[in-house]
């Protein structure tokens, strides 16, 4: 096997796996009315494709096309080389398609709607691999013929493989026929040819440029049907541009290139199809994006109202994580000078309590100590209660009904706008937001109370380190030693050598003095130390709090309705992207003409899905 059939076979097998993926594709369900249209559009799309490749091998169907008067009959008489279908210049001459085939054909392969033509049998060379159809003109101006003319020719173009636009030097530039061409070219292959050799001037030069934005157009033939009609009744060849044409036909459409044109064809469909499918989606995609950003701005917004009220509720009861804090650093760092006098700080309440109990001089006056000290223990008791408390607190004022009420109309405009179904946001599915909101609450009650523990262990360990230590340690020894040396230098040596006084109270009553203030300054640049770091760890604990259980919105089913039709819609790009690929190697490769993709529009893909 060559290596040119390899890859033939090679790209008939690509245009078979993208024939499957595009029927996988549209054969899904989407919340999104696009991917629903685009959907609908495909399948009736790919019921044409199917058409196509359930007659792969019977003959290739070709189709007059042109304006009144452009010689179609004539051209047809030409091909077949005897007078078959009625000519005229002038008015309108073919009311009903004529569909000629070579007597040893079976029509009912090709699957054509045979009641609608008029069927003549001939054996002329040229039909043994092709089926000739004579329309009728689009572009009559009889009103009880216009709409039947256009009728019947609309639903015999589906079934056609390749058109011969015929046209003249009057009609090359009707915009009607042009239009009618447009809706007409998906799916089939071009042959481009002026008539009336005889009479007009060659005005194929202008003519190709005139088409060239909406069409590839590989060759114009310019022939005298008349004449060559009868050149052939006397037994010749014709001549000219009608020779070539039919030497380009008779390559072109043999029974070898069958596949090669029908595989182009689907190609070509669906292409088309792909391409506005691409268009109706990208039309309505920004409404969608805009719902994308109205479900960021709402989980945002709730993220944010939550992480404040998380924050200004443990900052309420800062000052018991403030004690607690300084609990666990003095039980990490053991027993120092430093670390009695923070103990001694934490506490100075029940310390100056107790040291009341020296006053009590009866019983009474024990038992009225031992309540008072009984209700600080409850009042400390009572502080970690609303603590816990205030996280609870925290979580409901973040989502309460009237929230929840606002964030669903706002949501629900933006559905509505994005041609999303609006169940996903009725007014019954309140309860349900509710309870996806206590979830979330529930969630934060006990992370936020383990969190806050955490907070606390890392602190009271980063807090507790040797420089931390040391600097404080040392800060406080040296003014102990400064004064213990002051007092060892006058007893020991001043008083005994150099007879000078023992040091009096005005020294000691200063030193002690400053002993308080140096040990205050301490324990509140500490103490400040410590509450800096509380405060700016909690604020990171609600935000992270916040993040890890608000990763999805109030709505998850219509947040992964917008991930689905996301993933749809990029599929859908691949497949338009591949098929746009496979064009450019399959439906452009024969020397055939064929419409421009980027001149479609969208009544040529209602042709398309007209069949």
């Amino acid at each position: 096997m060559s290596h040119a059939e390899i890859a033939r076979l090679e790209m008939l097998a690509e245009v078979d796996g993208l024939t499957a993926d595009v029927r996988q594709w549209s054969e899904r369900e989407s919340h999104w009315e696009p991917i629903n249209r685009c959907a609908g559009l495909l399948r009736r799309v790919l019921g044409r494709v199917e058409s196509l490749r359930v007659r792969l091998e019977a003959p290739l169907v070709v189709a007059t096309f042109g304006g009144t008067g452009t010689g179609k009959s004539s051209l047809v008489n030409a091909l077949v080389g005897d007078d078959i279908a009625q000519s005229g210049r002038q008015r309108p001459t073919t009311r009903r398609p004529v569909l000629i085939a070579h007597s040893e054909t079976d029509l009912d392969l090709l699957g054509l709607p045979q009641d609608l033509c008029d069927v003549e049998r001939n054996d002329s060379s040229l039909l043994r691999d092709t089926v000739i159809i004579d329309c009728p003109d689009p572009d009559t101006t009889d009103s009880d013929e216009a709409n039947s003319n256009l009728e019947r020719l609309r639903k015999i173009l589906p079934f056609c493989d390749v058109l011969i636009y015929t046209s003249t030097q009057q009609k090359y530039r009707s915009a009607r026929v042009v239009d009618e061409l447009a809706e007409a070219a998906t799916g089939c292959r071009l042959v481009f040819v002026q008539t009336h050799a005889d009479l007009d001037e060659d005005i194929r030069e202008d003519w190709r440029e005139h088409l060239s934005g909406r069409y590839e157009v590989p060759d114009v033939f310019f022939v005298d049907s008349l004449r060559a009609l009868e050149e052939q009744r006397q037994g010749h060849r014709p001549t000219g541009d009608m020779g070539r044409l039919l030497d380009f036909l008779s390559r072109q459409l043999a029974s070898s290139e069958r596949v090669t044109v029908r595989r182009a064809n689907v190609v070509d469909l669906l292409d088309a199809g792909l391409e506005r499918c691409v268009g109706i989606v990208d039309e309505r995609w920004p409404k969608l994006e805009e719902l994308n950003q109205a479900l960021r701005a709402q989980h945002e917004s709730l993220r944010q109202k939550m992480a404040t009220n998380l924050q200004r509720e443990l900052m309420v009861s800062r000052n018991l994580w403030e004690r607690r804090l300084l609990t666990a650093v003095t039980a990490t760092w053991g027993f120092s000078p430093f670390s009695s006098v923070l103990r001694l700080y934490n506490g100075l309440g029940a310390l100056i309590a107790s040291f009341t109990l020296f006053r009590a001089r009866n019983s009474a006056q024990m038992a009225l100590l031992g309540a008072i000290q009984g209700y600080r223990w409850l009042e400390g008791r009572s502080e970690e209660k609303v603590a816990e408390a205030s996280l609870e607190r925290a979580t409901a004022l973040g989502l309460d009904d009237t929230l929840l009420r606002e964030s669903q109309l706002v949501i629900a405009g933006h559905v509505g706008a994005a041609s999303l179904d609006p169940s996903l946001t009725a007014p019954k599915n309140l309860r349900e937001i509710r309870g996806q909101a206590v979830a979330v609450e529930q969630d934060f009650i006990g992370d936020a109370a383990s969190g806050v523990d955490a907070v606390i262990d890392d602190l009271a360990i980063r807090n507790s380190g040797w420089f931390v230590r040391g600097l404080y340690e040392l800060l406080f020894i040296s003014y102990l030693a400064y004064v213990l040396f002051r007092i060892g230098k006058n007893f020991f040596y001043e008083s005994f050598l150099d007879r000078e006084a023992i040091l009096s109270t005005d020294f000691y009553i200063p030193a002690t003095v400053f002993l308080v203030l140096w040990t205050g300054w301490l324990v509140i640049a500490f103490t400040h130390r410590l509450r800096r770091g509380l405060t700016r760890r909690i604020e990171g604990l609600s935000q992270d709090l916040v993040n890890r259980q608000m990763e999805e919105t109030l709505f998850p089913e219509l947040q992964q309705v917008c991930e689905e039709s996301a993933r749809d819609r990029l599929r859908l790009h691949q497949l338009h992207e591949r098929s746009s690929q496979l064009r450019q190697t399959i439906a452009t490769s024969t020397a055939l003409g064929s419409a421009k993709r980027d001149s479609l529009v969208e009544s040529k893909v209602v042709t398309v899905t007209g069949s």
